[in-house]
């Protein structure tokens, strides 16, 4: 009897999951038969769900053609790649700094640091965009990319619990060794914190990859949209007497969700590994 009510429940569980999976798939699967079809198909929307049509063409088609396919694209590496190595980066200096150094009131300052995720970001919008102004900046990704030098409260907070959890020894040991905070720092400290600085890095990638608000406020130019923001630009940039090329803006939809399962299946077990770690830790 037991295994009977064994056998329904893992029936039930993965019937339940297979559901729950096919719903959050099926957007997916239209955007699919979208990019396949025809510009006739695309012109009358006369588009399907499962794919009837297979126009691989397209996706030539929209590096190919007079759109600025490409140029969304390698903006959208730029600034992710420059995203990830300063927000990574900044946030384990100063997440080390929160956790190994001492310094007066170190505690009430970390609290202070914390409390800035509780203000929205629409709040600092004017008086950020007035600085970036000044300087310059408007119409490039620097606004975008400047700020992730010098971390963020989630990030900082998260490595410095994950570092908490290393045993003081070790720096304790290297200090009689001879080495600096900064030789503890790159040669000890930074090896052990690899599932963190993944986790983090896969954070930075998936926002700035998707990225719209900021593109939008900063980025006047076509040719120098990042991709999220180019994507809509391609639907809108049609007058209302024609149909927006449907078909090539779900392949540029396609080339934006793909690197984000990609990036997420890969570093999926440090994800895992960097929330089990830093979510056993408290503050200290």
């Amino acid at each position: 009897m037991k295994r009977h009510f064994s056998i329904l429940g893992s029936v039930s569980r993965y019937a339940i999951l297979t559901v729950v999976s096919a719903v959050l798939l099926a957007p997916f699967v239209f955007i699919i038969s979208i990019s396949l079809s025809s510009d006739q198909t695309t012109k009358r929307l006369q588009f399907t769900f499962f794919p009837t049509e297979f126009h691989f063409e397209n996706f030539v088609k929209a590096f190919t053609s007079n759109l600025p396919m490409s140029h969304f694209l390698l903006n959208s590496v730029i600034l992710v790649f420059f995203s990830c190595i300063g927000l990574t980066l900044s946030s384990a200096i100063v997440a080390y700094g929160f956790a190994r150094l001492h310094a007066p009131h170190k505690n009430v300052i970390f609290l202070i640091l914390l409390s800035t995720m509780m203000i929205p970001g629409e709040v600092l919008l004017i008086p950020q965009f007035i600085t970036f102004r000044y300087l310059g900046w408007i119409n490039t990704l620097l606004p975008i990319i400047v700020p992730n030098f010098f971390a963020n409260a989630y990030n900082t907070f998260l490595m410095r619990q994950f570092i908490a959890r290393v045993p003081n020894e070790l720096d304790e040991a290297a200090q009689l060794d001879g080495l600096s905070h900064f030789g503890i720092f790159t040669r000890i400290m930074l090896p052990l914190m690899t599932p963190v600085i993944v986790a983090v890095a896969i954070f930075t990638f998936t926002f700035n990859w998707g990225y719209f608000f900021g593109p939008l406020i900063y980025i006047n130019t076509p040719e120098k949209m990042p991709l999220a923001l180019g994507i809509q630009i391609l639907s809108a940039t049609t007058s209302g007497a024609q149909t927006p090329p449907w078909n090539i803006v779900m392949v540029g939809a396609i080339i934006l969700i793909i690197p984000m399962i990609v990036v997420y299946y890969v570093g999926q077990k440090y994800l895992y590994e960097a929330g089990l770690v830093s979510g056993s830790a408290g503050l200290k």
